[in-house]
């Protein structure tokens, strides 16, 4: 079974960045599609964004696109989320999730393996 541990949340102010990282273990991390979801209070998980098992194919949610980017280091076994631009908006539960293909998907029932979570806070 694999683990995956994010990090990299924290209190930030609108407009500023922050850097989140998944690292998996396991030896399969590099066959596998990667996505992010976040989930705010009294709200469903949603979709963010994902990342083929390459790196060559990327979605993501319309309101992050062109603020946020995913990235995959496979030689580290790790998927990044680069927050850019934060809004209040953005304030959640941000959670990396692995799904058993190559492909990614938007929805959250097509990942199987999910990480611990971790907060991010933007303050206006």
């Amino acid at each position: 079974q694999v683990q995956l541990v994010e990090s990299g949340g924290g209190l930030v102010q609108a407009g500023g960045s922050l850097r989140l990282s998944c690292a998996a273990s396991g030896r399969t991390f590099s066959n596998y599609a990667m996505g992010w979801f976040r989930q705010a209070p009294g709200k469903e998980r949603e979709f963010v964004t994902a990342i083929s098992w390459s790196g060559g194919n990327t979605y993501y949610a319309d309101s992050v696109k062109g603020r946020f980017t995913i990235s995959r280091d496979n030689a580290k076994n790790t998927v990044y989320l680069q927050m850019n631009s934060l809004k209040p908006e953005d304030t959640a539960v941000y959670y990396c999730a692995r799904r058993i293909a190559t492909m990614p998907s938007l929805k959250v029932k097509d990942f199987g393996s999910w990480g611990q979570g971790t907060q991010v806070t933007v303050s206006s």
